[in-house]
């Protein structure tokens, strides 16, 4: 089984959205991949994700009303295959947390899914408005289109 996780700051807004889509495309294509999210801080642990995050992923036909935020631990590099950080802060966060060269290489950028080796950032929305959350969505929808293909042509395992 392919573990994937998908990490941001808080593991309310970005990451649970990427979570989200993510599980809801490995189900649709019945593929044997395990899909988590967490965040680089503690801020929001045990607490469901943004409302407006929620609302969104609603509108566009996706749950992620069931997640609960966690915060990312040493162990999720020995837990998963795949690490997707949503920004480049959460990427040195994740990486600083790393013990050895295989951990590292788990981990990406998510928008280098499509935007090779350009480092954009998902944007936060948390401070933003409804259309924020809508193109954090987009991103996130065109960016797991792209690790599902991944994940079907063998490319992530």
């Amino acid at each position: 089984m392919t573990r994937i996780l998908m990490v941001c700051l808080g593991n309310i807004c970005r990451s649970p959205m990427a979570d989200g889509l993510l599980r809801r495309k490995v189900k649709e294509e019945n593929l044997n991949v395990f899909v988590d999210s967490a965040g680089t801080a503690n801020y929001h642990v045990g607490k469901r994700p943004d409302k407006r995050m929620c609302d969104t992923a609603k509108q566009n036909l996706t749950s992620i009303d069931e997640l609960r935020a966690r915060q990312f631990t040493v162990e999720d590099f020995n837990s998963f295959d795949k690490i997707y950080a949503m920004d480049e802060e959460n990427y040195k966060n994740i990486l600083r947390l790393a013990k050895t060269q295989s951990d590292t290489q788990k981990v990406e950028l998510i928008l280098n899914e499509l935007y090779l080796n350009e480092n954009r950032g998902v944007p936060d929305p948390y401070y933003g408005t409804e259309a924020d959350f809508q193109e954090v969505y987009t991103l996130l929808d065109h960016a797991t289109d792209v690790v599902i293909s991944k994940i079907k042509n063998g490319t992530i395992r």
